[in-house]
């Protein structure tokens, strides 16, 4: 191993021990040290930085500013141990991050993507299940993609209808109460899967038709075709326009608060429970699905108008 990519690995050490994962920032981490190398070099410099976070040229400057910003902390870190190297100031490559609006959609349109996954060409026969078991499972749960595709068979209780989901996103871990019609359609989908594998390679519980784990890329891509087919993206858009898979999520807690606000509920004391459901660590996290959708505002400011009555007429 090279220098660079020892000093990488240590890094990466220190930052994982303390909690953070770093999948995709360690591959890019060690593709800088092989960079930086390849021009002669042993310690990064600001113009090698910026060179090598400008990449691909045709990339937004979002993925250059994301991708400077890791070489910024890595380098912060190297330079108490090599003064040679040079921290990117933080002026360079600047972007302010907008959150994307999420896209709601309607009963309509998820019953239209888990039908058109159910028409998808498999080998084995397993794969239109698979994607359309998943569609429907993110759907009906808000649950993040990873999520779903790293549930093994033993996190999937259908006797209690309880879903253990381990060690997600910070670190957390949450039980997912489910509906008897998911207990349903869940069991269907383990009986064919036990069926045509009985000896899967991975333990998942959603498995691909080789009998191994889900990939990521895979199903967003898998996705983009589907929705292109029932019109839900045009055929020009790319992967990173028009309706994502992780706007399932939004669209289950937006049904939830539509819910809770049409049933007269108080939307205050339920909040908690709804952010524990979708594994926020912060309620405020699950409160931004207020602002994104007109009609929650409306049914809010609604609401607190009332309130204001009731209070001034007491």
């Amino acid at each position: 191993m090279s220098e660079l990519d020892i000093a990488v690995e240590e890094y990466l050490t220190v930052r994982r021990a303390l909690g953070f994962k770093l999948h995709n920032e360690g591959k890019l981490l060690y593709d800088l040290a092989r960079f930086i190398e390849k021009q002669g070099m042993s310690f990064i410099t600001t113009n090698l930085a910026m060179r090598w976070a400008m990449q691909p040229k045709d990339a937004q400057p979002a993925w250059w500013a994301k991708r400077l910003s890791m070489v910024r902390l890595f380098a912060k870190y190297q330079n108490a141990k090599d003064q040679r190297t040079e921290i990117p100031p933080q002026q360079l490559l600047p972007y302010r991050y907008r959150r994307t609006s999420p896209y709601i959609y309607s009963d309509l349109e998820i019953y239209k993507l888990i039908e058109a996954a159910k028409q998808l060409l498999s080998k084995k026969g397993l794969r239109p299940h698979t994607y359309s078991t998943l569609f429907g499972l993110l759907a009906v749960t808000g649950m993040r993609l990873r999520e779903a595709i790293n549930l093994t068979r033993r996190d999937v209780n259908l006797t209690d209808g309880i879903i253990t989901i381990v060690e997600t996103k910070f670190g957390k871990s949450r039980l997912v109460p489910i509906h008897a019609s998911t207990q349903t359609a869940l069991e269907q989908y383990e009986n064919l899967r036990n069926c045509l594998f009985p000896n899967p390679i991975d333990p998942n519980f959603l498995i691909s038709d080789r009998g191994t784990r889900l990939n990521a890329c895979t199903i967003r891509y898998t996705f983009v075709r589907i929705s292109r087919q029932i019109g839900l993206r045009k055929s020009s858009k790319s992967h990173g326009y028009g309706p994502r898979l992780h706007d399932l999520r939004h669209a289950f807690a937006v049904r939830t608060l539509l819910s809770w606000y049409r049933s007269d509920v108080n939307v205050e004391q339920q909040m908690p429970k709804l952010a524990t459901y979708l594994g926020h660590t912060h309620v405020n996290d699950t409160y931004w699905y207020l602002t994104g959708i007109p009609e929650l505002l409306l049914l809010a400011v609604w609401r607190l108008e009332n309130n204001k009555e009731d209070y001034c007429h007491e």
